[in-house]
């Protein structure tokens, strides 16, 4: 005998509601869904959608902020535009000159117009992917000439550039040796003002002017002292003057290269990683700032070197 269910008519209307319902929650769950999946982290090892905020895959335990370069296959962060292992731009859709978007199917940026392959520096033939040269750190594009005279007109870089001056001046500075090299030194300079002397008279001068002679030589001692002195002054500009985190790269590394002083042996460190680098250029995220730091002639601090 089969047992048999018979519905009351405001039983079998509910129970008709129900598929339609589904029917209507279904649309909305596959929208949820996509908004999960574009605004998630896909895991680039499996593929899998995480949640924003996630450091490591859910399925896999990879980390979601690292990303490999895809010219050597380093493993770089996701947000970096430089891979620091084999030294090349990596960034298909940022202008690496100035910071603008750029297409897939664009060869010359439509902001600045500069070419994606790079430009070869006109001064020392290097080729850059930046707007200042690598290797000898002339700028190489309308926008970093733009960006080096006005930075040349600050205050700050007249005073940096009259240090580096000065401080150039000390290094080629040879030290009294003992007291017999010093005692050399005053007579020779009694020997120059007694020869200019001459001469001014030769050429009918009564009485000649002779300006003693305006550099001084100091001890080794009294020497390192000034060139520290110097150095710390420097070092105190460059602090003034370093850049300040900002969300372009480009901008970052375009401004600090156009306030860098000939002359002086320096590194660029970074934020980033607290690395010496021989310039921004070779930083993987300049974004988060960094400034020149003096090096001085016979340092033995590691730089990673741009190549």
């Amino acid at each position: 005998m089969t047992d048999e269910i018979t519905l009351q008519p405001g039983q079998q209307q509910l129970q008709a509601e129900k598929p339609a319902e589904a029917e209507q929650e279904r649309p909305l769950q596959q929208q949820m869904q996509q908004a999960q999946y574009a605004s998630g982290v896909p895991c680039p090892k499996c593929g899998t959608i995480n949640t924003p905020d996630s450091q490591f895959c859910a399925s896999c335990g990879a980390n979601l902020r690292q990303m490999l370069c895809p010219i050597c296959g380093s493993e770089i962060d996701a947000d970096a535009d430089f891979c620091e292992v084999c030294h090349h731009y990596i960034k298909r859709d940022v202008c690496s000159f100035c910071g603008a978007h750029i297409s897939d199917s664009d060869d010359f940026c439509p902001e600045c117009g500069s070419p994606r392959g790079g430009i070869v520096c006109p001064m020392c033939h290097t080729l850059n992917e930046f707007s200042f040269c690598k290797q000898c750190g002339q700028p190489i594009t309308e926008e970093a000439r733009q960006l080096l005279m006005r930075v040349r007109e600050m205050p700050e870089y007249k005073a940096l550039m009259a240090l580096a001056h000065e401080y150039n001046e000390l290094q080629m500075e040879l030290p009294y040796t003992d007291e017999q090299d010093r005692e050399r030194d005053k007579e020779l300079s009694k020997l120059r003002e007694r020869v200019l002397r001459l001469l001014a008279e030769d050429e009918g001068e009564e009485a000649p002017l002779v300006v003693p002679r305006q550099r001084q030589r100091f001890t080794k001692e009294e020497l390192d002292a000034n060139k520290k002195r110097k150095m710390e002054q420097l070092s105190e500009l460059l602090d003034r003057m370093s850049a300040v985190p900002e969300p372009t790269p480009a901008k970052v590394r375009n401004y600090a290269m156009a306030q860098k002083p000939a002359g002086v042996r320096l590194a660029w460190r970074c934020n980033y990683k607290n690395a010496l680098h021989s310039s921004p250029c070779g930083c993987a995220k300049p974004q988060m700032g960094g400034k020149w730091v003096i090096l001085g002639h016979h340092s033995n601090q590691e730089i990673k070197d741009d190549k």
